[in-house]
């Protein structure tokens, strides 16, 4: 079984903040995919480096589990590019993870 963490931005680069609707659009769409999910809305501080700049966002976390880990990572993968589209990001962060459950 695998668990995923996607870390969703709650600004675009310009520092305006994403809709709502976006957000409970994703939400959706996860739980459509995934059956469940769980979701993290307390904001969360993201810090990186380039060079000698260091940038930081404000994130949210959302997390789901999938037993078909194939299934899952391609319509992950499909998601983060519509993601990095429509959220005007040059990264989104998803992480997986190998998990089991009681």
């Amino acid at each position: 079984m695998k668990e995923y963490d996607l870390f969703i931005p709650l600004r675009y680069n310009d520092g305006t903040p994403i809709e709502h609707r976006k957000l409970r659009s994703l939400q959706d769409r996860l739980l459509d995919e995934f059956g469940g999910l769980t979701f993290f809305p307390q904001p969360n501080e993201g810090y990186w480096r380039m060079g000698a700049v260091t940038f930081r966002d404000e994130i949210i976390i959302f997390r789901v589990i999938a037993s078909r880990a194939r299934t899952a990572r391609r319509f992950l993968i499909r998601l983060k590019k519509e993601l990095k589209r429509d959220l005007q990001q040059e990264e989104i962060l998803i992480v997986e993870r190998d998990v089991e459950t009681l």
